[in-house]
């Protein structure tokens, strides 16, 4: 059970209700049992439903008091006797729908701008909106209805936001248009100058960035990222991407959408990212680059060159995963070798 320090005590919802927000289909005559709340597999009980989608854990999943479970259907066979099970194709997915309808997001229902805060009078904030303490919002901002704004964050002039949006403690905002639905942790700089320079040996010469960012619906952006803004082109985000905490983007950089990338990676300026890329922890990626749609990238992995869709890389400089496998193979039977005539 989530700490009720943080978390607010969850309703109880029958098998039948959660096979319904899920999408699961119930193999169960008791859609009427009550389940209380999600739980790992380790830890359920009776009135607990978990999830099974990583055949590593086996074992927890065939030993789990957990009266409930998502599981895929090769999985069904395999389930201990007595849990009921709701049966989906992406249990994951099944548990994150059904966890949020136990968990739901904070509402409010009439606007509070905290008394320490300070919003321009040219400022325009949507109806239901919370402006928290020490909040600076700037001249001509608009923030859409629903948001929150929270503690000792500054949006700059001229920034918009759209309706639902969250926008973390210490978090900075300029020079961007944020769209709807949008979650941004704390401490994200977002439309800060981009890394521009004339290089020369009397004295390196600031390029002026003139562009803006722009981030689509239902974006995720994790703690302490950096997004630039373009030097003249603007630099964006497409829908539905999920960024990590500590990730560096570039000015001028084109995300397309639903565009994962992990912690640590660095993208260079005027590199595209194509719809559906992964990019794992760590990757770094050279600048004026192209990374095809659904291409995935493995941790680590550092990009000179254009990606082609779908292909997966790994290494430094980066390789087809295949060529990456072998060159490892290799090295290793040349070590091998070497070894044994040494010997």
């Amino acid at each position: 059970m989530a700490d009720p320090r943080f978390f607010k005590t969850p309703q109880p919802l029958t098998l039948a209700e959660i096979a319904s927000v899920s999408g699961a289909v119930l193999q169960s005559d008791h859609g009427d049992k009550r389940i209380s709340d999600v739980s790992s597999l380790q830890t359920a009980d009776a009135d607990k439903i978990s999830f099974f989608d990583n055949k590593k854990y086996m074992d927890a999943f065939q030993a789990s008091q957990a009266g409930a479970c998502f599981v895929s259907p090769e999985h069904v066979e395999k389930a201990p006797k007595g849990m009921a099970l709701l049966v989906s194709k992406n249990p994951y997915k099944a548990y994150a729908l059904a966890a949020q309808k136990f968990y739901p997001e904070p509402s409010w229902t009439k606007t509070y701008i905290a008394p320490s805060a300070y919003v321009d009078p040219t400022a325009v904030i949507g109806s239901n909106c919370i402006i928290d303490h020490n909040a600076y919002i700037g001249r001509h901002a608009k923030i859409g209805a629903n948001s929150w704004i929270r503690p000792n964050t500054v949006i700059g002039p001229g920034v918009e936001i759209g309706t639902h949006a969250v926008v973390g403690s210490n978090s900075t905002l300029s020079h961007c248009l944020i769209g709807s639905n949008v979650r941004i942790l704390p401490g994200v700089r977002i439309g800060q100058d981009g890394f521009g320079f004339a290089i020369d040996p009397t004295g390196h010469v600031p390029v002026p960035q003139l562009g803006r960012v722009i981030i689509g619906d239902r974006v995720w952006i994790g703690a302490n990222t950096t997004i630039d803004r373009g030097a003249g082109p603007d630099t964006t985000i497409g829908d539905g991407c999920m960024i990590d905490n500590l990730v560096q983007i570039g000015h001028n950089v084109k995300i397309g959408k639903h565009v994962v990338i992990v912690a640590q990676v660095g993208i260079s300026g005027s590199t595209q990212v194509e719809d559906y890329a992964v990019l794992a922890g760590q990757v770094g990626i050279a600048g004026h680059l192209k990374i095809g749609r659904g291409a995935r990238i493995a941790a680590q992995s550092g990009i000179l060159k254009d990606v082609e869709a779908g292909t997966e890389m790994m290494g430094t400089p980066a390789v087809p995963l295949r060529d990456f496998f072998r060159q490892v193979a290799t090295l290793s039977n040349l070590i091998k070798k070497k070894t044994a005539n040494e010997e």
